[in-house]
C-alpha cells in the first residue's frame, strides 16, 4: 500500500548551474538524487528528502536549494498536519512511530524567560581580560564541614572528587547509536579541554581506553559492555535509570546498526536488536539502588564517584533525595528536551517535564533537607549556549551535560532520522562508508573550540555580575530574574520577577 503523503521538503535544482558531477548522489544517504541518463540530467526524489542539507553544503556550484513544502492543509488548529500524517503512517504500518533527537514541541523554554543580573556602580563589574576568572568545578560528595589539623592539612577524608576545568561535559551517547569516530572525537575533546565525556549504555571500544581518565561509563538496564576492565578504566561510573527523551521506557538499538565492532563492544550477537529493559531488574526500591551503588563502589575500590541518572519527572525531587541517601555522589537530571537516537515519538513529545523546573525543585529539596552537599547535581536536556549554562548553575546545578550541541558542532542538522542509521553526516550510523565523514581530528578540534568559546562567554557573564568564580554563582538565584512567568512558575524556580 502506498502512503499518499506530500514530501516535507522540496529540492530545487538550478540546471544552469548544475554540472552533473553527481556529488549530490554520493553525499545523500537517503537516495534522493539520481542521474537520468535518458534526459542527461540530474533529478531529485523530493519525497526522500529529510532536510539534512548535506547536498546543499557540498554542491560545488551552489545549484541546490532545499525548502519546506509550502503545500497547505485546510486550516484546523486541532488537526494540524503533523497529527494527520502520523495517523496515515500508523494506519499503514500498525506500529510505533520512531524518531530521533529531542522534544520539538512548543512547551515553554524557561531559559528564555530567565535573565541574569549585572553589576553597575555600587558593586562594580570585573574585567575577565585583566583579572583571573575561575571556572574550575569539582564533582562528588562534599563533607558538611571541613576541619584542619595543626599542620593545616585536612583531617577529614574526602570522598573521590572529579575536577572539571569547565562546568560542561559531553552527555551519554552510546556506541552504535553514534559511530566510533564520534566517540573518539568526544573522548579526545574532553581530554584536551579538561572535562568528561560519557559512553552511554553501549560499552567502551578498546581503542578509547586510553581516554579513561576523562570517561564516564554507564551501567544501564541492558548491562551492555559492562565488565571489570570497563569499570576500572573509568573516572566516574553512572547508573542509568532513565533519560529525558523517553522516561520510563527502555532503549532500542536497531539490529541494522549492530555491526561487528558494535557487537563486540556491547557483547551481543551481530545484527540483533539491542533492547534495554524499561527498569533495571535488580532495582525496585531505593534500598535496591543503594545495593547497586555500593556494589559498584566496592568493585572499583571506592576510588570513583558513582552517579545516578534519571529523567526529569514530577517527583524528581523526592527521587533525588532518596538517591542521595542511597549513596549517589552525583545526581544527573535529564529533561524532556533531551535528545536520543531512537524513541517512540509519542513518548518523546508527551512524557517528562522541563529540566529547569526539575532542577530548581531538586536543588531546593536537597537544601531543605540539609543534604545538598552530599551530592553534585548535573543537568541536561536542551542546553543550547553558554547563557543556558550560566542560568542552570544559578538555579543550582554544579555542571551541565551537552549532547545535541556537541553533535551540531560535528555537523548534525537535526533532521531527526537518527534511528534509520542513514545519517548523511556520518554521526548516527554504523555504515562504514558514512562514518568516514566524521574525522576525529577535525571533530575534536571543533568540540574544543565550542567549549573554549562558551568558557570565554561564561567568564564575561561572571565578570558582568561582579563575581570572579563560578562557585559564587552556583545556586545563587538572586542573580536571576523572571520575565513573562506566572507567580507559580516563579515560586517553583525560586526567582523573583524582573524589576523587583
Amino acid at each position: 500500500m502506498k502512503t499518499y503523503l506530500p514530501p516535507k521538503f522540496l529540492v530545487t535544482r538550478d540546471l544552469a548551474k548544475c554540472i552533473r558531477c553527481e556529488v549530490c548522489v554520493n553525499q545523500c544517504s537517503f537516495d534522493n538524487h539520481y542521474y537520468d541518463a535518458d534526459d542527461d540530467e540530474m533529478k531529485s526524489r523530493s519525497e526522500n528528502c529529510v532536510g539534512c542539507h548535506r547536498c546543499v553544503t557540498f554542491c560545488p556550484t551552489g545549484a541546490l536549494t532545499v525548502r519546506r513544502n509550502p503545500l497547505e492543509y485546510r486550516e484546523n488548529y486541532n488537526w494540524r498536519p503533523e497529527f494527520i500524517e502520523d495517523i496515515i503512517k500508523q494506519a499503514e504500518s500498525g506500529g510505533i512511530l520512531l524518531t530521533g533527537m529531542g522534544n520539538d514541541k512548543g512547551q515553554r523554554i524557561y531559559w528564555d524567560h530567565l535573565v541574569l543580573n549585572a553589576s553597575q556602580v555600587t558593586n562594580p563589574s570585573i574585567d575577565p581580560l585583566r583579572e583571573p576568572m575561575e571556572l574550575t568545578t569539582y564533582l562528588g560528595r562534599k563533607p558538611d564541614r571541613v576541619t584542619l589539623g595543626p599542620d593545616l592539612n585536612l583531617e577529614a577524608e574526602l570522598a573521590p572528587q572529579v575536577r572539571l576545568e569547565v562546568p560542561i561535559m559531553f552527555t551519554a551517547i552510546s556506541y552504535g547509536a553514534v559511530s566510533l569516530n564520534v566517540h573518539e572525537s568526544l573522548a579526545r575533546a574532553a581530554t584536551e579541554a579538561g572535562t568528561l565525556w560519557n559512553t552511554g549504555e553501549g560499552g567502551l571500544h578498546p581503542k578509547l581506553y586510553k581516554y579513561g581518565r576523562n570517561t564516564i561509563v554507564q551501567v544501564a538496564s541492558g548491562r551492555f559492555g559492562v565488565h571489570p576492565d570497563y569499570l576500572d578504566v573509568a573516572r566516574v561510573v553512572e547508573i542509568k535509570i532513565g533519560q529525558g527523551a523517553k522516561p520510563g521506557i527502555g532503549g532500542h538499538l536497531p539490529g541494522e546498526k549492530v555491526s561487528a565492532e558494535v557487537s563486540s563492544t556491547r557483547m551481543i550477537p551481530q545484527g540483533t536488536d539491542a533492547l534495554s529493559p524499561a527498569p533495571q531488574h535488580d532495582i525496585y526500591s531505593i534500598e535496591d539502588l543503594a545495593q547497586l551503588i555500593y556494589a559498584l563502589k566496592e568493585a572499583t575500590h571506592y576510588t570513583k564517584p558513582v552517579s545516578v541518572k534519571i529523567a526529569a519527572v514530577h517527583n524528581s525531587a523526592a527521587i533525588a533525595s532518596g538517591m542521595v541517601r542511597a549513596g549517589a555522589d552525583i545526581i544527573v537530571l535529564d529533561g524532556l528536551r533531551g535528545a536520543t537516537g531512537a524513541a517512540p515519538k509519542i513518548i518523546r513529545d508527551n512524557v517528562g517535564i522541563p529540566i529547569e523546573l526539575a532542577l530548581a525543585s531538586v536543588d531546593s529539596r536537597l537544601r531543605h533537607e540539609g543534604i545538598r552537599s552530599r551530592a553534585s547535581i548535573v543537568i541536561s536536556g536542551g542546553i543550547r549556549n553558554s547563557g543556558d549554562v550560566a542560568k542552570a548553575i544559578a538555579l543550582g546545578a554544579d555542571a551541565v551535560n551537552i549532547g545535541t550541541a556537541a553533535l551540531v558542532a560535528l555537523g548534525c542538522r537535526l533532521c531527526q532520522q537518527c534511528h534509520t542509521g542513514k545519517c548523511a553526516w556520518g554521526i548516527c550510523t554504523s555504515d562504514l562508508f558514512l562514518t568516514k565523514r566524521v574525522n576525529p581530528d577535525i571533530g575534536a578540534r571543533r568540540l574544543v573550540n565550542l567549549l573554549r568559546g562558551w568558557s570565554l562567554e561564561l567568564k564575561e557573564m561572571l565578570g558582568g555580575m561582579g563575581i570572579n568564580a563560578i562557585e559564587s554563582l552556583r545556586g545563587n538565584r538572586l542573580h536571576l530574574r523572571g520575565v513573562g512567568l506566572t507567580d507559580t512558575e516563579l515560586d517553583i524556580l525560586g526567582v523573583r520577577m524582573a524589576g523587583s
